[in-house]
């Protein structure tokens, strides 16, 4: 059976590769990005199949429109991938208001818009597929990448909950996590803040310097290629996965830091039972765990 896609931000970058896969996988595709132009070339190779559109996936009168367009249109939706987002880098003082406004929007306020417009008919036809693209970086934070960071962290808490809620709908949630890739992240999709002297030497100046090529980049493991197939697949199994972790390097991240958060909270216990009231009951004392 033939399965229709939604996809945000298909012009370059995991949203491009999945696209062009699922083209090739004669499956259908409602792409949508700021210059749909860029999809020219498999417009005409696949004039049946791809159904495009123009989008600023901040605009969200205008996301609106086009989630019930493409709905009108194709008949039935089966998997919402939201894609779209860029990297903002730079310490948090280095950045002006406006970018952190724009950051918001696009990584997590369009990501929760983009749900909105398409859980009604995701549930008026008794089924549907939410896949987000998130990042390593939602279960990690280094510096000068504190705003990036905030979003994606945000994507997490936000799909955790509504997954539950989306459950009794058949609705299933997909939150993607990978991590360094080969794709333009950190080139022409990313953003700096405005460089502050006192920063030069720290985190945030050797990041711009590998950002600028001064500096050797970081490890890219990623195959965006092999990442979008396995997020292809994940489509296949009957209940989402909740959580696809990719690469290598996502991996490794992942596991020293829910260790380390579990040992902190560990040595905490005693201090976090020792705030309870008096006559509260705690299971968890009286079971000994």
């Amino acid at each position: 059976m033939t399965r229709t896609w939604f996809i945000t931000g298909t012009s370059s970058g995991f949203g491009r590769h999945l696209t062009e896969q699922l083209l090739a996988r004669k499956e259908r595709v409602a792409a949508t990005a700021r210059r749909p132009e860029t999809l020219d070339d498999l417009a005409v190779r696949h004039p049946d199949q791809l159904w495009r559109a123009e989008l600023d996936v901040t605009d969200t009168t205008t996301l609106r429109e086009v989630m019930d367009r493409a709905f009108a249109d194709l008949g039935q939706i089966d998997i919402i991938v939201s894609n779209a987002g860029y990297g903002l880098f730079g310490a948090a003082e280095e950045l002006s208001d406006e970018q952190i406004d724009r950051q918001i929007a696009t990584n997590l306020t369009a990501s929760i818009q983009l749900a909105r417009a398409a859980i009604p008919h995701l549930r008026r036809q008794g089924h549907g597929r939410f896949i987000q693209i998130a990042s390593i970086g939602g279960q990690v934070a280094f510096p000068a990448m504190s705003l990036y960071h905030a979003t994606k962290w945000g994507v997490e808490g936000f799909w955790e909950s509504a997954a539950a809620e989306l459950a009794p709908f058949n609705i299933g949630v997909t939150l993607v996590e990978p991590g360094v890739a080969r794709t333009n992240f950190g080139g022409a999709s990313s953003v700096l803040g405005s460089p502050l002297p006192e920063y030069s030497d720290g985190p945030s100046g050797h990041l711009r310097d590998m950002l600028s090529g001064e500096l050797p980049p970081l490890p890219a493991p990623g195959d965006p290629a092999k990442i979008a197939a396995a997020i292809i697949a994940s489509a296949e199994s009957t209940e989402a996965p909740l959580r696809l972790t990719l690469g290598s390097d996502a991996y490794a991240l992942a596991t020293t830091a829910l260790r380390n958060r579990l040992e902190v909270l560990e040595a905490g216990r005693a201090l976090a039972h020792s705030t309870d009231a008096d006559d509260a009951f705690s299971a968890s004392v009286s079971d000994g765990t």
